[in-house]
């Protein structure tokens, strides 16, 4: 056998390693690269929660805004219509960042009031925001 010969079979015999290592370690090796490489582009990090989650949250607590006041006990009203209507000013604040619609930043543990929470939700739905349709009051008295 000549040393041709062993060349060959020792090519034949790793071929099928290195290439079971190139396809396993190259997209370890290029993110590596690419996470080395200087003056790469950052990528774009959303804001939060995607823009249908928030509209899905909005549309559940407008309903439960409206559930509760024609069904809830007056002692229960008020402590559960405030813990309501801060979650839908938080959302809508979040919608508000996410479409780019021009809102008033709220201090830290700060609630809307309620003519601009009414005036932010109307400014979503003429964003693209669907909403359910007894936005402008919320409630059939006139109240928020």
């Amino acid at each position: 056998m000549s040393l041709l010969d062993v060349g060959k079979l020792a090519l034949i015999t790793v071929t099928p390693t290195l290439i079971g290592a190139i396809v396993i370690y190259t997209p370890r090796w290029w993110a590596a690269l690419a996470q080395a490489w200087p003056g790469r582009a950052e990528e774009p990090q959303p804001l939060g929660p995607p823009i249908e989650q928030l509209a899905a949250d909005l549309r559940r607590l407008l309903r439960l805004h409206e559930e509760l006041t024609r069904s809830a006990h007056i002692a229960m009203l008020a402590q559960r219509l405030w813990a309501v209507e801060a979650a839908i000013g938080a959302r809508a604040v979040e919608a508000a960042r996410a479409l780019d619609v021009p809102h008033r930043e709220p201090e830290l543990l700060e609630i809307l009031p309620r003519a601009e929470l009414a005036r932010l939700l109307h400014d979503l739905s003429r964003a693209g925001l669907t909403l359910p349709a007894p936005v402008a009051p919320f409630n059939r008295d006139g109240r928020f």
